[in-house]
């Protein structure tokens, strides 16, 4: 019997406590018919069963097709989303049960930055108020004092503070981004929830971007969980990875262990597609092909939810039997009747 701290990738004994612990997180949308009676018909399962710690000072990334669930999940986390069922647990107190006064000292401590720099700020607000705008929402800074911090914010994250006055449609993807950013550790939050952050810029400007993240976190002591698509991104980053499929978590490990020694067939298969710059290791890469296309989450598969696109599939076990997360190496679990064996991944020594 595997124990929910082994699920969701726990620390050995001895280790801090999670910052954060998500116990069987779901989310469903309901489907319903007709105009004016509403029928209920269905549900899309967006996130259907999620064990997770994020301990205090780690970037955790959370990768997989777009559709499995990582934005609605860090929706869920920030409760911009609630939970079909599960807990969110932030330092010990379940925020899930908390009303929306209650919540709101809570959220001072969880921030999230969004994918789309340009949707994500109000163009009729200065950049000013836009970066101002939780001082004054949360009285953490005198109104006299609040364009000082605002000032002393916009140079930390390489913008210029005399652009205080400017509106966001004056800036690029890459410096609405850091406006973004600036608001997101106006607060100083303990918990930042990226998604897909840098996804919607231009490779020069998303190492830009990362940099920052890394310095800001070391200057603030601020722990992430960062969804992205892109898996030399999430290495870059991340100290654990959490991989997603179809609303599941299928593995989790560090970043290196994951990325020399995946477990699960799936993981693999996203490895093999991140593409090699250098012709000749690119030519000796076998690329793994799934067949099929990923199924609907309204009607999931039952089992294993990837075992009509695996390749190593043996049935009927894997359509009838859901496999949990199970310990392989140090830290490494996955969810998979048959992982793969050691080394049964290519070379990825381009990627680091």
């Amino acid at each position: 019997m595997i124990s929910v701290s082994e699920r969701s990738g726990q620390a050995p004994a001895g280790e801090p406590a999670p910052l954060v612990s998500l116990r069987g997180i779901k989310k469903y949308f309901k489907i319903t018919r007709g105009v004016l009676l509403q029928k209920h018909v269905g549900n899309v399962h967006a996130v259907d069963g999620v064990d997770l710690d994020v301990y205090p000072g780690e970037t955790v990334g959370l990768v997989g097709e777009t559709g499995c669930g990582k934005s609605t999940l860090a929706r869920v986390v920030t409760r911009l989303l609630e939970p079909t069922e599960g807990q969110v647990i932030f330092e010990g107190r379940d925020i899930t049960r908390l009303s929306r006064g209650q919540f709101r000292e809570a959220r001072r401590d969880i921030q999230m930055i969004f994918q789309d720099p340009f949707a994500s700020l109000n163009p009729r607000m200065t950049v000013g108020n836009i970066i101002g705008e939780p001082f004054r929402l949360h009285g953490t800074v005198p109104k006299d004092r609040v364009k000082a911090e605002v000032q002393q914010l916009m140079e930390v994250v390489g913008l210029n503070p005399e652009h205080y006055n400017r509106y966001p449609h004056a800036f690029s993807g890459g410096q609405r981004q850091r406006i973004g950013v600036a608001r997101a550790v106006a607060l100083r939050p303990k918990l930042i929830v990226c998604d897909e952050p840098v996804s919607a810029l231009d490779v020069s400007i998303q190492a830009q971007i990362l940099n920052l993240l890394q310095d800001l976190q070391e200057e603030f002591r601020l722990t992430y969980l960062f969804i992205a698509h892109d898996l030399s991104v999430v290495k870059h980053i991340s100290d654990r990875v959490a991989v997603m499929y179809l609303g599941k978590i299928v593995e989790i490990a560090p970043g290196e262990t994951l990325y020399r020694d995946p477990k699960h067939p799936y993981t693999r298969a996203l490895l093999s597609a991140v593409p090699i710059a250098d012709p000749r290791l690119a030519a000796a890469k076998k690329r793994v092909i799934l067949e099929g296309d990923v199924p609907s989450p309204i009607d999931p598969p039952s089992g294993c939810r990837f075992h009509p696109r695996c390749p190593n599939a043996q049935f009927p076990r894997c359509s009838e039997e859901e496999p949990m997360l199970r310990p392989h190496h140090t830290d490494q679990l996955a969810a998979c009747h048959f992982p793969l064996e050691d080394g049964a991944i290519l070379d990825t020594g381009a990627m680091k």
